[in-house]
């Protein structure tokens, strides 16, 4: 992804800028989906003590490993993968 001596053009600039956006926005909201439904149960049946806090913690672990996950596996997808070498037009390889 690099031109003229190891300088990126501005629609390379432009791409990461758009791959990390869409890294972050998809890892919140599997992190949020995933922690929802681990910890939700504590709070809809109204749980209390031990049982509450282990969901709560459970959720937040997962939660934080799923987002680390996700955008570590799209950041590296898209460093492996790149850029199509036209714009509008697919690899020959796709």
């Amino acid at each position: 992804m690099t031109t003229h001596g190891g300088r990126r053009t501005q629609g390379e600039r432009d791409a990461i800028t758009v791959e990390i956006g869409y890294a972050l926005c998809s890892a919140v909201f599997a992190a949020a989906v995933l922690f929802g439904a681990v910890a939700g149960p504590a709070w809809i049946f109204g749980l209390t003590g031990g049982v509450r806090s282990v969901l709560v913690g459970a959720g937040t672990v997962l939660a934080v490993v799923v987002f680390l996950v996700r955008v570590a596996a799209v950041l590296l997808r898209f460093g492996r993968d790149g850029q199509p070498s036209q714009p509008g037009r697919t690899n020959p390889d796709s």
